[in-house]
């Protein structure tokens, strides 16, 4: 057993080494990291190196043990005054926008390709989810107006715990015997309860951290990862969505500003990236390429009532009791990107023996790859063309420094982009609030420090520290400078998050 063993970790270690090398390969080429690591999954599959794998029931389980961590750590980092203006638009395309999903994609399906109504609406179901780990890979490379990018992330924290629930009912039958309004309040229950448990868990733990001085900094990452999992466990074990339990204690904990608060997001993404690329390499492992090509043309046609009818028409929907412009509308349609979690989805009707269940899984895999390389690498250019970039908008660095943590503060930076009117702005004109200052320049390739009447220029770097209080009024003021110059506040402008 032993050499078998020996042999096993020397394989996962080097495909782990060059699952991290490609996520910097991949970003020189612009291809999704995630499909690097389904590329290795299915070369050291039966096809490849010859490592037989087709166990659904464990793929599912080990599944959803990523998507714990990955969600958790979507959750940690969303900050709540960015979540707060749009979590009505992201719980309404999580729940009705799911629905609509659903019903136009299985609708479709059935006219189009004849499948049968529970097959039809099983595969709107599984594709009905957007991925967390894909928005959130994707979205915090490109420069976007918080707004978008905080519904598109909210959403995909949110999603998975109704679709979950719906592939669930679709592939067991648990339907059979029960009226509509008996599962209507079954799904209502789940997400109503798994909040709730998020809320408790994620309460009991910001007092926990903040009141148990532990013996080493490297247990508060633990702690905060413990916590994240016991609401998942707590969840599942009430029957309410461990899913959105998990996102909710993640928020909770995240702006809770506890003791090592970097060294936690630090680890927690560690642990995300090692979560997706262990999922993404089982998904590869578990396909079957001898049975994909056939899957293509379903998979395209599945993919384009997704894309061009089904998300449009779900987040049209969810919109209407908000102010999102078409513009934001168009790129919210765009943007909703599907990655592991429809793979992982379609692992239940798999293991429930579901028929179709085989060609499902088939042509969600090649869904996903074609899609995955068609809209992740438009996102940037499909921005600039609806104009919903913001170059100037600030973004956090994450980093551990003793300093930051006494003061409660973080380290911002911000680029001065052509065309914006902080350009010829003085530093003191900029009025940042008590809090707040701009600690370095990067100029030309040179730092230095500036002072009162240092001119900015297009192209330079901010380096910008702000308190936890000054954060968000810090944000405004520099969306309204760089909007309206200088005199932003005299035009009017106060930096509202918003498409501009």
């Amino acid at each position: 057993m032993t050499p078998g063993l020996n042999l096993a970790l020397l394989l996962g270690a080097v495909v782990l080494l060059v699952a991290v090398g490609a996520v910097r390969l991949s970003t020189r080429l612009g291809v999704p990291s995630l499909l690097v690591y389904l590329a290795l999954g299915v070369a050291i599959g039966e096809s490849g190196l010859g490592i037989a794998f087709d166990d659904a029931e464990l793929t599912r389980v080990l599944g959803f043990c990523a998507l714990i961590v990955i969600i958790a750590e979507g959750g940690l980092t969303a900050r709540w005054s960015t979540l707060r203006p749009v979590l009505g638009m992201a719980a309404a395309l999580a729940t009705v926008g799911v629905l609509v999903s659903v019903l136009a994609v299985g609708a479709v399906l059935h006219l189009l390709l004849g499948l049968d109504w529970r097959l039809a609406l099983l595969y709107g179901a599984v594709l009905s989810s957007t991925d967390a780990a894909a928005v959130f890979a994707t979205l915090r490379r490109l420069r976007l107006p918080p707004r978008l990018v905080a519904t598109l992330e909210a959403e995909s924290g949110m999603n998975d715990a109704p679709a979950v629930i719906l592939v669930v009912l679709l592939s067991v039958g648990t339907t059979e015997g029960h009226p509509w309004w008996y599962e209507v309040l079954l799904v209502g229950y789940e997400l109503g309860a798994g909040a709730a448990v998020g809320v408790a868990v994620g309460v009991a733990g910001r007092y926990a951290l903040h009141r148990v001085a532990l013996p080493s900094s490297g247990l508060y990452p633990i702690a905060v990862v413990g916590f994240t999992v016991l609401a998942y466990g707590a969840g599942a074990v009430l029957h309410a969505s461990g899913f959105l339990a998990v996102y909710v204690a993640g928020v909770l904990l995240g702006n809770a500003r506890l003791p090592h608060r970097q060294a936690i997001l630090g680890f927690a993404d560690g642990l995300a990236w090692l979560a997706q690329i262990g999922l993404f390499v089982l998904l590869g492992l578990l396909a079957d390429p001898g049975r994909l090509p056939a899957a293509v043309l379903p998979a395209v046609v599945t993919g384009l009532a997704l894309l061009l009818v089904a998300r449009p028409l779900s987040v049209f929907v969810s919109a209407l009791p908000f102010r999102f412009r078409l513009r934001e509308q168009a790129f919210l349609s765009w943007a909703g990107l599907r990655g592991a979690v429809p793979i992982v989805l379609a692992t239940i009707p798999l293991s429930e023996r579901v028929p179709g269940a085989d060609r499902l899984f088939d042509a969600v895999f090649v869904l996903v790859v074609l899609f995955t390389l068609l809209q992740a690498g438009t996102l940037a250019p499909a921005a600039r063309r609806l104009g919903v970039t913001a170059p100037a908008e600030l973004t956090e660095i994450r980093v551990e420094t003793a300093p930051l943590e006494r003061m409660r503060a973080d380290l911002l930076q911000l680029e001065v982009p052509a065309g914006s009117r902080l350009a010829g702005v003085h530093v003191d004109e900029l009025r940042l609030p008590v809090g707040a200052s701009v600690t370095l320049v990067l100029r030309d390739g040179t730092g230095f420090v500036p002072g009162p009447d240092t001119r900015l220029r297009a192209g330079d770097s901010l380096l910008i520290v702000a308190t936890v209080g000054a954060r968000d009024e810090v944000e405004r003021r520099l969306r309204a400078v760089s909007r309206r110059g200088r005199l932003a506040r005299w035009f009017g402008e106060y930096g509202e998050d918003r498409d501009g």
